[in-house]
């Protein structure tokens, strides 16, 4: 499906404070625990085929090992973060009908999910880089992508019709413009702090890199993996897709780090010192350390 924005009248989005893009586990049919599926892992304890329920999903779709899943072996359940997508489709695009009420509506449920998911992504990535770009063009490219993707968020055939390579590759775009903008600012005094390593798909994996500055680092899908980023500033660094999973950052200053999820925090370790930005969550598992 061609993906444009001809509404030009389109109001606000509700996503753009990023409220509508929190997981509701309430208000969905355990999407995540049934469309999609995993392999017996040092993340999940057994295999579970896509389309299928979890062994542990209750029958009013909550889980019924909750509150133990790390000591139980599924570490994956409590990293993932569906955006926002779970109640979207379940209570939208499907009114609340679920698979288990309705079995036919499986068929094109839990593919529409896969999908919201990643629409859902990119509108995460969007609101950011609305309220951090100072360029009018740039602003408005960012809000037609928006738009755009809200519109066919409106009916399960249009969503399962987008051509999602192509629409991640012109959103990064313009991602990647407002990312250029914001850490330009940072490094616009010509320090070359930054060491030649840190560049986008770095293998940074278990690098000591303890209360270095970061500030402004284009680190786009670099691999952290348990690398030492305790005290670190990386205002203006760029985290799109980079891996965070076992990365120490206690005391690290992340509040002005650009493209930021939670589940790359959910992965990581941290403490009451992290400072994150104000619509992130600090992970419970953190609430012990430090």
């Amino acid at each position: 499906m061609p993906f444009t924005s001809n509404d030009s009248t389109a109001s606000s989005s509700p996503s753009l404070d990023r409220g509508s893009l929190r997981p509701d586990c309430g208000n969905c049919f355990a999407l995540c625990c049934t469309a999609l599926g995993f392999s017996r892992s040092t993340d999940f304890a057994i295999d579970k085929p896509a389309g299928t329920p979890c062994q542990n999903l209750d029958s009013d779709f909550s889980c019924t090992i909750h509150d133990s899943l790390r000591p139980r072996g599924f570490r994956g359940c409590t990293v993932f973060d569906c955006f926002g997508a779970g109640q979207h489709v379940s209570q939208n695009l499907f009114q609340g009908i679920s698979w288990r009420s309705d079995p036919g509506t499986a068929k094109n449920m839990f593919p529409a999910f896969k999908v919201v998911r990643q629409l859902h992504e990119m509108l995460w990535y969007l609101a950011e880089a609305t309220n951090r770009t100072f360029d009018p063009d740039t602003s408005h490219q960012v809000n037609e992508f928006r738009k755009a993707i809200e519109n066919a968020m409106s009916d399960t055939q249009q969503v399962l019709a987008i051509d999602l390579d192509d629409l991640h590759s012109r959103v990064r775009s313009v991602l990647m413009d407002v990312s250029e903008e914001v850490r330009s600012s940072y490094l616009a005094t010509g320090d070359d702090h930054l060491d030649a390593a840190l560049i986008p798909g770095a293998d940074l994996m278990g690098k000591k890199m303890r209360s270095r500055s970061l500030c402004g680092a284009d680190l786009r899908g670099a691999y952290f993996i348990a690398a030492d980023l305790r005290g670190c500033d990386l205002s203006g660094a760029d985290l799109l897709g980079a891996d965070l999973r076992d990365a120490r950052l206690e005391g690290a200053d992340l509040s002005k780090a650009l493209y930021l999820t939670q589940a790359q925090l959910n992965a990581a370790q941290g403490d009451a010192r992290t400072l994150l930005p104000a619509d992130l969550d600090r992970p419970r598992q953190w609430l012990n350390n430090g």
